[in-house]
């Protein structure tokens, strides 16, 4: 663990993210990066209580969704290992970008919140040059079981695609599906990923708060050699992963996957 000194800097009542999420993030770090092994005791409450300056109930709450996740074992008057295998039901490679869209559509179900025809907005027309308007639709995905919300999907289509994608299509139906049976075939997809933080709306949306740590996934999705429509899809790191599958093909051409660095340079 970190040292205790610094625990209490690591959670603040200020980061806009409830204090049990924050302790959550944290361990699940140390858990991640094998400071905590499989097997290994987990601090006592009353340590991570003084070690993080939080109540009992904030540090209850943690260990709560950590083993609710699968990561930790909780032994009734003894204590919190981690567990000795990752949790089930991961994601397993080699499956096809189709296979696992299919995949989470068996598992989850879709609101469709916004549905038109609209303008294009500049930061969406910067990766899909030549269109002033565009079919827009905003969707929630859901848990299935649980109705949790899992993530935002925007996706701006061709507007003549209207007829085919309609919206109670899509309360039926997965968008790749309607697309397919439309005859749009893809070459490829191109995938961005970046951090954020959840505005109101957002937020509201995926039932966090206000601040809240995102992952924002964009996709530029491209058939007949051009782009045809742009995904963005906005999650939260404590219900969802993004996994990425390379093949030692695909390493060795060494074009699946960039690093790109948004710094500042100095003038001259």
């Amino acid at each position: 663990m970190e040292d205790p000194r610094d625990g209490a800097a690591l959670v603040s009542a200020d980061a806009g993210v409830p204090l049990h999420r924050q302790l959550y993030l944290v361990l699940h770090d140390e858990i991640g990066r094998g400071a905590l092994g499989p097997g290994d005791a987990l601090p006592t409450e009353q340590s991570l209580c003084e070690q993080f300056g939080v109540s009992r109930i904030t540090v209850r709450r943690a260990l709560a969704d950590l083993a609710e996740a699968g990561l930790i074992e909780r032994r009734h008057g003894v204590g919190s290992f981690v567990t000795e295998r990752p949790p089930a039901g991961r994601t397993v490679a080699g499956g096809t970008y189709l296979d696992e869209l299919r995949q989470v559509q068996f598992e989850t179900e879709v609101d469709v919140v916004e549905f038109g025809v609209r303008p294009l907005p500049v930061t969406v027309g910067a990766r899909w040059d030549g269109r002033d308007v565009a079919l827009y639709v905003l969707r929630v995905r859901r848990e299935r079981r649980t109705g949790e919300p899992l993530m935002i999907t925007e996706a701006w289509l061709p507007a003549e695609l209207a007829d085919a994608v309609t919206e109670s299509a899509l309360a039926h139906a997965p968008l790749y599906r309607l697309l397919a049976d439309a005859g749009v075939h893809l070459d490829r997809v191109d995938h961005e990923m970046t951090a954020e933080i959840a505005g109101p709306r957002t937020a509201s949306l995926l039932a966090t708060t206000i601040g809240a740590p995102l992952i924002r996934v964009n996709r530029v999705a491209f058939a007949g050699g051009a782009a045809h429509h742009v995904l963005s899809t906005a999650l939260s790191p404590n219900r969802s992963r993004v996994v990425l599958h390379q093949t030692s093909m695909a390493a060795d051409a060494g074009g699946s996957m960039t690093i790109a660095h948004d710094v500042r340079r100095p003038t001259s």
